[in-house]
């Protein structure tokens, strides 16, 4: 990434990226710096193969706001540059929904719009009490964009996303945890060691196997049957022949813990 970044930072702890945003007196507004400034992360992420996890967060006790409503104001633009405009969004973020690595959004305050979306590409939400999250988009007359149309009915169900999409209604972190939404809720001053805890159980996982998990399970709901066992063969031959593979068998055969067991990570975790 070349530049100094404005709306956000990253870091790297361990074998986990951090993405912050760090503007929390816009609640982190998702204009085009900020667009342009996560756009510009995810190759070196996707190219990073010491990662094994991914978290977006924002500071100040906000994660997004969604859409800087001053520069869409302020802009006089014709229809078919803004069609353009939104069009370029799945770009990035359709890079960002496929990044082959576990993704955990640590969700703390309002995720509203395409901030609510942004929670969403996430593989886990983990959230505090006072988060808020809201399809906002027909409080203003419009319709959900970055994804929300492709991510919410797929998590909550269609009803459920027609319900929050059309009154606009925002949610707390409870009733999104009761939705699926959200994973698991910590408060404030404990969300990011959360995450870093869950993320942390990743570094003794495959990255080849999680990714390709990942990437196939994006796809079944929208897949037929033939494509997805053509997908599952393609996958799992690669990682049959995979070290990774063939050290947890030898792990198995010689009656050695396996290095990878969420159930006793979490185990550890919680009496930590």
């Amino acid at each position: 990434m070349t530049g100094s970044p404005q709306t956000l930072t990253y870091e790297t702890r361990g074998q986990t990226g951090i993405i912050t945003f760090t503007r929390p007196e816009v609640r982190h507004s998702l204009d085009i710096a900020m667009r342009e400034e996560i756009a510009a992360l995810l190759p070196d992420i996707r190219a990073d193969r010491n990662l094994r996890a991914l978290i977006i967060t924002g500071s100040g006790g906000a994660f997004c706001s969604g859409g800087d409503l001053k520069s869409l104001s302020e802009e006089d633009r014709p229809v078919d540059v803004n069609r353009e405009r939104i069009a370029k969004l799945h770009t990035w973020f359709t890079e960002l929904s496929n990044l082959e690595l576990p993704v955990i959004a640590a969700v703390d305050g309002p995720a509203f719009g395409a901030g609510f979306n942004l929670a969403l590409v996430a593989d886990f939400v983990l959230a505090t009490p006072r988060a808020r999250f809201c399809a906002v988009f027909g409080r203003i007359g419009l319709v959900p964009d970055l994804g929300g149309f492709f991510l919410l009915p797929r998590i909550v169900g269609l009803a459920r996303a027609k319900e929050l999409v059309m009154t606009a209604r925002s949610i707390s972190a409870a009733e999104a945890k009761e939705m699926g939404i959200v994973l698991e809720i910590h408060e404030p001053d404990s969300l990011l060691d959360a995450a870093l805890a869950f993320a942390k159980r990743f570094e003794s996982s495959s990255r080849l196997a999680a990714g390709m998990a990942k990437v196939i399970l994006n796809q079944a709901l929208h897949t037929d049957q033939r494509a997805l066992a053509d997908m599952e063969a393609m996958a799992q031959t690669l990682c049959l022949a995979s070290d990774y593979h063939k050290d947890a068998v030898q792990r198995f055969l010689d009656k050695k813990p396996l290095e990878f067991d969420w159930d006793k990570m979490a185990q550890k975790d919680a009496v930590r």
